[in-house]
């Protein structure tokens, strides 16, 4: 197992500071770059053992954040954060450019080797630079199937893996429809998992008291099948090399 080295990192967006977790593998030498972006609540605990786990693959991965500081446990105020957020995607443009520049900040990451997965609202954020035209070397996103203005796909330019649940009734059918749809009418290269029996939410743990809406809720087996598959997703298109 490599060693990680982890630290917080502060950094304006959206009207606030930013409190992320940057996670770097022991050693010497650039090394591709993962942003890893949370669901609606917020960076957590879940997020940054994930950007552990990918320092420990060998990646410098930064868990960013997109509420300054704050894990919004109370789904309704998530809601009334959030919902305006993913109506503007020059907003989330911003934040993920400055997460990006932190990123990119790091000696050790590899500028022409970056990867965004995100999850929810992270990911499309992930998506959101993916339509900006960020040269980006793959776009992960789980439970975040959203589309853009038009046209702007096409800007894309790296594959594109998503996935979600085929009970999410905040993904549902028709809203994986419009995105494999906008992907395809792009030329992206794209792939949609659906993991049977998952709601929204599956990959994420919960404790047993959390507030959640409905449809909501962890779904263990795929949530490591989910994990195996960004890994190949990342061993694919932004290989580790010592």
């Amino acid at each position: 197992m490599t060693t990680v080295v982890t630290r917080t990192v502060e950094y304006p967006a959206d009207g606030l500071t930013m409190i992320g977790h940057l996670a770097v593998p022991a050693g010497d030498g650039p090394r591709p770059g993962v942003l890893l972006g949370p669901e609606g609540p917020g960076l957590s605990d879940v997020e940054r053992r994930r950007a552990d786990a990918l320092a420990e693959l060998g990646y410098v991965a930064l868990a960013f954040d997109i509420h300054g500081g704050r894990h919004l446990t109370d789904p309704q105020q998530m809601l009334a954060r959030c919902m305006p957020l993913l109506a503007d995607p020059a907003r989330m443009r911003e934040i993920g450019h400055a997460a990006l520049e932190v990123l990119l900040a790091e000696p050790r990451t590899d500028p022409d080797r970056i990867a965004a997965i995100g999850y929810g609202t992270g990911g499309g954020i992930a998506l959101e630079l993916g339509r900006d035209g960020v040269d980006l070397r793959a776009i992960g996103t789980v439970n975040a199937l959203m589309t853009g203005r038009p046209g702007e796909a096409q800007r894309i330019r790296c594959p594109v893996w998503a996935a979600v649940g085929s009970e999410d009734p905040i993904m549902p059918a028709a809203q994986r429809d419009a995105f494999t749809a906008e992907m395809q009418a792009a030329g992206v290269d794209w792939r949609l998992v659906v993991y049977g029996g998952a709601g929204h939410a599956f990959h994420h743990p919960m404790p047993d008291d959390a507030h959640v809406l409905p449809g909501v809720g962890y779904h263990r087996r795929h949530a490591q099948r989910n994990w195996r598959d960004v890994v190949n997703l990342l061993t694919e298109c932004v290989p580790v090399t010592v």
